[in-house]
């Protein structure tokens, strides 16, 4: 049994280091800023949330302790890096694309980085 979940762990940890660096790769090598986006928020996210819930593993199977602080980072993590990707997309949007360039929505008001919601005086 402790076999099976070595290989489990070490599982988690190969596939978070590949994920990692194919996301710090990413952010390297791909040109726009939309671009790059996508590699820290994706597939770096997943590379460190890799590494935490084999970090759980470990502590609950060979260390008998439940590890919640690696929970509650894994859970804070996966929360956070897409309220962090819509904003860094936001601030793009707002830098470097006239309102113009953007389509038109189905809604009956603009885009929210260019106009005030309804409702607001």
């Amino acid at each position: 049994m402790d076999q099976v979940i070595e290989i489990l762990i070490a599982a988690f940890l190969v596939i978070s280091g590949i994920f990692g660096f194919v996301g710090s790769f990413g952010l390297i090598k791909l040109r726009s800023t939309m671009q790059r986006l996508h590699a820290p928020t994706k597939a770096t996210t997943l590379g460190v949330g890799g590494v935490l819930i084999a970090s759980m593993l470990y502590f609950a199977f060979f260390e008998d302790k439940l590890s919640f602080h690696e929970l509650l980072i894994t859970l804070f993590l996966f929360i956070t890096a897409p309220v962090t990707a819509n904003f860094i997309a936001k601030t793009y949007l707002a830098q470097r694309v006239p309102q113009s360039d953007l389509p038109e929505t189905e809604c009956d008001y603009g885009w929210a980085i260019y106009d005030d919601p309804p409702g607001q005086n």
